[in-house]
């Protein structure tokens, strides 16, 4: 068996922000890792000890890139699972499982999977096109989803009435109760080879609402104990039904009656945890490796409060990014920029993230909105 600190090759598939945090932390365990990436100038190309640039949905490029490695892990979701399948029962490890990212691929599995082991979430329908989406009779107003490949804020649609009709999507989809919720809320969760499971504190999130990604999280949540309970209660019970191996954001939204419903997974490290990096004992990345090399998990409890922010590149600006304000925030203390090694910015690209430290939630709220509103990603 070979040690996971040098010998054993860790082949990642996709070089982008995540990727980067995950190798930023496997070279403390002296990991050796292997990139597979679509973009020759990805975040990862200089922190790996390979970079391969290829396509993540092809069956031979990600077979050929996974062969000869001991272990493949994912930052994306959209890979080609049929080559992970071969590759699988070849010996090489795949975790998270080719199974639970073919699930997760598909959001009308994912939300079977939901319904079949009691997991509370929003009533939905299954769908080929937009005719028939026209011809039914699915109350309004409801959420359109495409099925396959949408990802921060893509693939979703809003029919609040029969004039969105006209714009909807015509692809298999699934429709939803729009949800009026309270609060949207995410648990990480991680699951090792051995079954052991631990989860992160329950955050709160904020999304942009022009384009649908999370703009603003506090971590931990200052919800009733019974209501962050229910919430690590689910993540815990949809990480032993999937039997995953590795972490998964579970998202949630926290309705105006009180009840938690699962809008969607992530099987892999996720921008509702990059807080974790400065505000927990352990970050989602090394609980990442530490899963998937099946090693005791870290210890996930709060350090403080922690805000993150994303840095979202600016409406109306795309070419070589420059940081506006960046001199101003790094003079506040506890306040930690991630800057993700992407050369051209466009709007709402993720560029980057900040996350502010206080143990005053309050005041980490407020130093949060003066780093928002401070520091701009224009060009």
């Amino acid at each position: 068996m070979k040690s996971f600190y040098g010998d054993l090759k860790l082949g990642i598939l996709g070089g982008g922000q995540l990727g980067r945090m995950l190798i930023q932390e496997s070279i403390n365990f002296n990991v050796t890792t292997h990139v597979l990436d679509p973009d020759a100038d990805a975040p990862c190309k200089d922190l790996c000890s390979k970079f391969v640039t290829g396509s993540l949905t092809d069956y031979r490029t990600v077979y050929d890139f996974g062969k000869d490695l001991d272990l493949v892990t994912i930052e994306i979701e959209k890979v080609n699972v049929d080559a992970l399948e071969q590759l699988e029962s070849e010996g090489v490890l795949v975790y998270p499982q080719s199974r639970v990212i073919r699930l997760i691929q598909d959001k009308g599995i994912q939300k079977q999977f939901f319904k079949e082991n009691n997991i509370p979430s929003s009533r939905f329908q299954l769908i080929q096109n937009r005719a028939e989406l026209k011809n039914g009779n699915f109350p309004l107003p409801y959420i359109q989803k495409l099925r396959k490949d949408g990802y921060d804020g893509r693939g979703v649609h809003s029919v609040r009435n029969t004039a969105d009709l006209d714009n909807a999507f015509d692809a298999p989809s699934l429709i939803e109760d729009w949800v009026d919720f309270e609060k949207e809320l995410a648990v990480i969760v991680s699951r090792n080879e051995n079954g052991e499971i631990k989860t992160f504190p329950c955050v709160e999130m904020e999304f942009n609402p022009e384009v649908n990604l999370v703009e603003f999280l506090i971590s931990p949540s200052t919800l009733s104990p019974d209501i962050l309970q229910k919430a690590d209660n689910l993540a815990v019970k949809i990480a032993q039904d999937l039997k995953i191996v590795g972490v998964l954001a579970v998202e949630l939204f926290l309705t105006k009656d009180g009840q938690i419903l699962v809008n969607e997974l992530a099987p892999r490290p996720h921008n509702s945890g990059h807080q974790t990096i400065e505000g927990n004992y352990t970050s989602q990345y090394e609980q990442h490796l530490r899963a998937i090399f099946n090693l005791p998990l870290g210890d996930t409890r709060s350090i403080s409060n922690a805000v993150m922010i994303n840095l979202l590149g600016e409406k109306g600006f795309e070419g070589l990014a420059e940081y506006e304000g960046l001199n101003e925030i790094l003079k506040i203390e506890r306040v930690y920029v991630h800057l993700y090694g992407k050369k051209l910015t466009k709007p709402f690209r993720k560029m980057g993230h900040v996350t502010i430290l206080d143990d005053d939630r309050e005041k980490a709220i407020e130093t949060a909105r003066f780093v928002q509103a401070t520091i701009k990603v224009k060009i």
